[in-house]
């Protein structure tokens, strides 16, 4: 093995075109076959044996091109093998072998949704988890026009990080997938980095990377990315419940389904996914009631929904349309789900600038202002968790007809703008 080093160029290299191996000294080789066909081989000596050891083409544009500064780099640690008494060719192999049994982070990533989904609550929320990492494709056609920008530039880094292998996945990665979306839509990013931290920490779980995890928040990502006023749950734009009679008195004189839907949905203070997955095997009428399965409620909990009078009306409608028992009540064009986007649009054409899911607020600003229901019986009527432990360790029940008589008030209120019930031993 020569001792002097450094014997080529760039331009060398790059002009080099009569077949021939030449030597840049300590056994690295330009093997030259032609002006297009040129590779990088190192040369040495193991127990008497001439070995050669391909390190990769010196033709800039082919798939493995290393420049000569980098061939050289790699020439100094193949030689620091040899000085400690290791075969260099061995140890590369191990290394790439070791190195094929790293998954990429899409991979691992797939491999992590599908072990996981069997405890998810239900499908969306497994779609949710799919679309943020990528193994569900996102539809370009249902995104804003003026989101369309950095959602393309968040997929694009979403897509090279599928392709990375888990263990080399860093901050720049990260940031590259978050940018984009952060500041336009926070509540998504912020849900997407909080996967890619429980796919990280499975990765180092599995003893498939090490280190600190890239998405971390708390003491990292914080450093690094702007502050945001936190889009909390339930702050969604509502209508003041003095307003919603007149809102539904215009509602009724809508025929569409839509509309039926978005009413039922006003009366039960449901969840817009819940009165979209409605079947008519979920409904009792006989005992106004509906059961909701804990497959499709957020909390993963059953929940029966009393059902007040004007409800049920809307389902006798309905009910001589249901094709069977597990068809949706609430249905679109030639039988098919409605669409989520259904109710919204309601809202838009009566020029309300509200959410359906605000309306949940509204009954809770009613209930709580306008009647002497307990806190605890109003909580329950919009299927939340007790806060207190104790207590709903407790409360075994879901005070059903407590319930029923808060649901028909809001339904008289709304029907006619004043609550005539009597409420004075609602509580």
């Amino acid at each position: 093995m020569s001792r002097a080093l450094h014997k080529l160029s760039a331009r060398f290299v790059e002009t080099a075109s009569r077949p021939k191996r030449y030597s840049d000294g300590g056994g690295l080789y330009l093997a030259v076959t032609s002006k297009s066909s040129k590779r990088w081989v190192f040369m040495f000596r193991w127990r008497g044996k001439l070995t050669e050891m391909g390190l990769g083409s010196a033709v800039e544009g082919s798939s493995r091109y290393k420049t000569l500064a980098a061939v050289r780099q790699e020439a100094v640690e193949l030689r620091g093998l040899l000085a400690a008494n290791e075969n260099p060719l061995e140890v590369v192999r191990a290394s790439a072998a070791e190195q094929a049994a790293i998954p990429t982070f899409g991979e691992f990533a797939d491999d992590y949704i599908a072990l996981m989904k069997k405890g998810m609550r239900n499908a969306k929320h497994r779609a949710q988890w799919e679309t943020a990492l990528g193994s569900r494709e996102i539809d370009l056609s249902k995104v804003k026009k003026d989101a369309l920008g950095p959602t393309k530039e968040h997929i694009r880094a979403l897509t090279a990080l599928r392709a990375k292998p888990v263990d080399k996945v860093d901050s720049d990665d990260v940031l590259r997938l978050l940018k984009p979306i952060w500041l336009v839509k926070n509540e998504t990013a912020t849900r997407i980095r909080s996967r890619v931290e429980n796919v990280l920490d499975a990765a180092k779980a599995a003893n498939k990377r090490s280190g600190e995890n890239p998405a971390r928040w708390r003491g990292h990502l914080n450093k690094l990315l702007p502050a945001t006023k936190a889009l909390v749950r339930g702050h969604h734009k509502a209508m003041p419940y003095e307003d919603v009679a007149a809102f539904v008195a215009g509602l009724r004189k809508r025929h569409a389904m839509a509309a039926r839907a978005l009413e039922f949905t006003i009366l039960t203070a449901a969840r817009s996914n819940e009165t979209l997955g409605m079947t008519w095997e979920e409904v009792d009428l006989h005992r106004r009631l509906w059961v909701v399965p804990k497959e499709r409620m957020k909390a993963g909990k059953e929940h029966r929904v009393p059902l007040p009078e004007r409800a049920c009306e809307i389902l006798r409608e309905l009910e001589p349309f249901a094709a069977t028992s597990k068809s949706l009540v609430f249905t679109g064009p030639k039988d098919g789900p409605l669409s989520n986007m259904a109710m919204p649009m309601v809202l838009k054409r009566a020029k309300a600038a509200v959410t359906v899911h605000g309306f949940r607020s509204s009954f809770r600003d009613w209930a709580g202002d306008e009647t002497p229901f307990p806190t605890q019986v109003i909580e329950m009527a919009l299927a939340h968790a007790i806060p207190n432990k104790a207590e709903a360790a407790y409360r075994r029940k879901d005070a059903l007809e407590k319930r029923r008589r808060l649901m028909s008030a809001w339904s008289e209120y709304i029907g006619s703008g004043a609550c005539t019930t009597e409420l004075a031993d609602a509580a």
